[in-house]
């Protein structure tokens, strides 16, 4: 005997992150109503992070770097943080620049030591 799916949405695990999608250019008009976007998914989901998909922004820019600050800053007010989806190479540097460190998904968080084999040097080792 088989049975197909129940009815109704498929079955969604816990552990699935919240997700915001930042798509063209965002105008500051828009930032409140993003604010509050975010801060209702830490509150509705009860998740600890938003995770804010960034690949379609387009050129990284300072308008860009304001957003995020102001995105980080709305979800620690709601107890929570945003996570970084696809960011350009050029948007982290730039974030990196001014001082925003934001976690990127697919990266060891900075508390985890990565992995790896790490040798040993002994002081009577030839130079290589």
């Amino acid at each position: 005997m088989s049975y197909g799916p129940g009815p109704g949405l498929p079955f969604v695990d816990a552990m699935t992150p919240a997700v915001l999608v930042l798509s063209g250019p965002v105008t500051r008009a828009e930032l409140p109503r993003l604010s509050a976007e975010v801060s209702a998914l830490l509150r509705d989901t009860g998740a600890a992070t938003v995770v804010c998909d960034v690949g379609g922004l387009g050129p990284p820019g300072l308008a860009h770097v304001d957003l995020l600050a102001r995105l980080q800053l709305a979800a620690r007010r709601a107890g929570g943080r945003i996570r970084l989806r696809s960011p350009d190479p050029a948007l982290t540097a730039l974030l990196g620049l001014v001082g925003l460190g934001f976690e990127t998904e697919g990266q060891p968080e900075q508390r985890e030591p990565p992995l790896g084999v790490e040798e040993a040097v002994q002081s009577g080792d030839p130079p290589v």
